[in-house]
C-alpha cells in the first residue's frame, strides 16, 4: 500500500527562483518538488501542489483527509493570516509539518506569529529549499513509526 504525502504550497511560490533570490535562493518549485521525489522511501508517493488563492488550498487539506497520511505545507503569507487553513488543518488526523524556506523569525515582525504551528506537530524554518525535504522525511518517520 502506498503512503501519500501533500505537500502544499501558498501564494507567490510559483516565482519561487526568481521573486526575491537574496532571500529565497534560485531554486524554482519545480526543483523542490524533484528533490522531495529523490528521497522518498519505497512505498511513499507525495502529491505537490501550489495555490495563490487560499480556498483551494483549504479543498486539498480536506482532499488530503481522505487520502493522505501526512501534509508538509509551506503556506506562505497565509501562515500569519489565514484562521482557515488552521481549521482546515485541525481536520488533518496524520503530522502535518510546516516549511518556510527563510528563517521567519529574522524578518518583520509580522512574520512571527503563524496560525498554521499552532496546529503543526513541527516547523522547520530557514534552511532554505532543503526544508522540504527535512519535512517529508518527519512525516515518513512518523507514519512508518505509526504503522509498525
Amino acid at each position: 500500500m502506498t503512503r501519500l504525502i501533500y505537500v502544499l504550497n501558498g501564494p507567490n511560490l510559483n516565482l519561487l527562483g526568481k521573486r526575491q533570490p537574496e532571500i529565497y535562493g534560485r531554486d524554482t518549485l519545480a526543483d523542490v518538488e524533484a528533490n522531495c521525489r529523490k528521497i522518498l522511501p519505497d512505498g511513499y508517493e507525495i502529491r505537490f501542489l501550489q495555490s495563490n488563492h487560499e480556498g483551494v488550498i483549504i479543498d486539498w487539506i480536506h482532499e488530503a483527509r481522505e487520502s493522505a497520511v501526512g501534509i508538509v505545507i509551506n503556506p506562505g503569507a497565509f501562515t500569519h493570516t489565514s484562521v482557515a487553513i488552521y481549521d482546515a488543518l485541525n481536520t488533518f488526523e496524520g503530522p502535518v509539518i510546516e516549511v518556510h524556506i527563510s528563517n521567519v523569525h529574522k524578518r518583520e515582525s509580522f512574520r512571527h506569529h503563524s496560525y498554521v504551528s499552532l496546529r503543526a506537530d513541527g516547523v522547520i524554518a530557514g534552511l532554505g529549499i532543503e526544508g522540504y525535504e527535512a519535512g517529508v522525511r518527519r512525516v515518513c518517520s512518523l507514519t512508518a513509526a505509526a504503522s509498525a
